[in-house]
């Protein structure tokens, strides 16, 4: 009888410890989302800050993006939405049935599946006029989705700087697109020739002499896929069933 009260007496003991440590546990998840929520969005702006080439680590993120405006674009439409931009989450909706569209293979070549059907776009001004354009893009590379930011010039063809902010693939190959020294070979590339994204990655280094120069950036040596993935992204992204018909209603003051 003993050894079966002191069998009870542990097993209850057990019962209420694992019951307050996950009280203490949801408690501190719910005190600290707010917290990880605001972390997130500060990680965001100084990545959008970053790819646009206006980051600066002597002032405070949220004082350097108050200069930069942010909008909903429909990407059937290619027109700004009216649809409430805070607590748009871009991730969700393309995973959303109801948010976003299948896309078949001829039309998927950043192997995302689905397309959201709106997406932020951010604008930084100058004296009233457009000075640089930061859309997000994302897909596969080798062994992940990468996210990012590709920021344009005014002329809404000339790259201002590329980013990845979320990404795994391989440290030393793939992973050298988070290297400075390669993502300041993308600004002043050209993305589009006659109508066309020819933006992309050389299967080597780049002769800057040779015709079409200004639309390559130099290959990610041993890192073919990842490569390979990053110019799809950003073809997909800046084409037709991307941003394009934005970028062209924008242009004409249509958007």
């Amino acid at each position: 009888m003993a050894n079966q009260d002191s069998t009870g007496k542990t097993l209850m003991v057990a019962f209420l410890l694992c019951i307050v440590c996950s009280v203490v546990v949801s408690a501190a998840a719910v005190i600290l989302r707010p917290l990880q929520d605001a972390n997130k969005d500060i990680d965001r702006k100084r990545n959008i800050l970053l790819a646009a080439g206006l980051y600066d680590d002597a002032r405070s993120i949220d004082d350097q993006f108050s200069a930069i405006q942010t909008r909903l674009v429909d990407l059937q439409t290619g027109q700004f939405s009216d649809d409430v931009v805070v607590g748009f989450d871009q991730r969700k909706a393309a995973k959303d049935p109801e948010r976003s569209i299948a896309l078949d293979s001829k039309s998927d070549m950043a192997k995302i599946s689905r397309r959201e059907n709106q997406a932020l776009v951010y604008i930084v001004e100058s004296e009233g006029e457009i000075d640089k354009l930061i859309l997000p893009v994302h897909g596969y590379g080798l062994w992940s989705t990468l996210y990012g930011f590709v920021a344009l010039e005014s002329d809404l063809n000339t790259v201002a700087g590329l980013g990845f902010y979320d990404h795994a693939e391989t440290p030393g190959l793939g992973g050298e697109v988070d290297n400075p020294r390669w993502k300041a070979l993308w600004p002043g590339k050209q993305v589009y020739r006659d109508g066309t994204v020819t933006l992309g990655l050389a299967k080597g280094a780049v002769d800057p002499t040779a015709p079409g120069a200004e639309y390559q950036v130099d290959g990610l040596s041993g890192a073919t896929l990842t490569g390979r993935g990053v110019t799809n992204l950003i073809q997909f992204w800046l084409g037709e069933d991307g941003f394009a018909p934005f970028l062209d209603n924008f242009k004409r003051g249509e958007a």
